[in-house]
């Protein structure tokens, strides 16, 4: 849907300009042999592993997915236990999709830029690229290699094999790139006309059905926050005396030091039968104690 595309369009630009900004104020190539692989490959695959679980994290469907559980009065079958396992699956590859928008942009951009995979394999560069000297050992010349990304610290007669080095890995970690774009695109047009191929709806129904689903997660949002709300209302009004902005309060009521106590501190989730929880200390202690002790009659001026 709209909603999607967007949503999947705002975190690439900002993936992409996160980026900018890592690398602008954070990389600085060790240029030090065994250091540049380990270096580089951290900066390209760290950000984007973190960003992968945030992804993850983020996501409601990930959430719905750990907590749900069978229902109850559901009869396990085989077919029921077939569905279920197709359902997971779906829903897997959905919340995939979503988390892995950060992440790619990222990998695309680093490697379209160049200069996280040249400080990792510039010291893996076979001689033959460049015309090594002969008199140069395999230790020094890794050592040179590895200089490459810091140009201060090139000698002058070496120039002109940095500039050598340096525009053939910019040149594989840019194909590299563009190829890891491709994959992506091709990968998610496919998915989804595998998805529209299969799909029991029609054109028109499959959109009337997405509507539906927004429309009905918007409504019960609305509702959980009123019935919460009306529901939360009633424990407050109980321990306090009155409902809160109501504008004609007769009279309040004075909260006694044990039920300060009783409803302060850290609460769980209390289970309080096979059917019902208690949400706080508050609720736990409105179900529980009568609302007598000391009331103040407010002046009506």
């Amino acid at each position: 849907g709209k909603e999607v595309v967007i949503a999947n369009a705002i975190i690439a630009i900002l993936t992409i300009g996160g980026q900018q900004l890592f690398s602008f104020f954070t990389f600085s190539c060790p240029c030090h042999v065994g250091q540049n692989l380990i270096y580089g490959l951290a900066f390209l695959g760290v950000p984007a592993l973190i960003l992968l679980i945030v992804g993850y994290a983020l996501n409601n469907q990930t959430w719905r997915l750990v907590m749900g559980k069978r229902s109850q009065f559901e009869k396990v079958t085989s077919s029921n236990r077939l569905l279920k396992c197709k359902l997971v699956c779906f829903v897997l590859c959905s919340i995939t999709g979503r988390a892995l928008v950060a992440p790619v942009t990222w990998l695309a951009v680093t490697l379209i830029n160049g200069s996280y995979y040249i400080c990792a394999v510039s010291e893996y560069v076979p001689e033959y690229y460049y015309g090594a000297a002969p008199n140069v050992t395999a230790s020094e010349r890794r050592r040179i290699l590895a200089m490459f990304p810091c140009s201060q610290l090139v000698p002058p007669e070496l120039t002109r094999v940095r500039d050598e080095v340096i525009l053939l890995l910019r040149y594989q970690s840019q194909v590299a790139g563009w190829l890891l774009i491709a994959v992506v695109v091709i990968t998610v047009f496919l998915s989804y006309c595998l998805a529209s191929c299969f799909s029991p709806l029609s054109f028109l129904h499959f959109r009337y059905w997405s509507s539906y689903v927004h429309n009905e997660q918007e409504l019960f949002d609305e509702a959980t926050e009123q019935h919460s709300r009306l529901y939360a209302m009633q424990h407050v009004k109980k321990f306090f005396g009155f409902v809160p902005g109501s504008e004609n309060v007769k009279e309040i009521r004075i909260p006694s030091l044990r039920e300060w106590q009783a409803i302060s501190g850290l609460a769980f989730l209390k289970r309080v039968d096979e059917e019902h929880y208690d949400y706080s200390l508050l609720h736990d202690w409105a179900l529980k104690e009568r609302a007598n002790g000391k009331y103040l009659r407010i002046d009506e001026d």
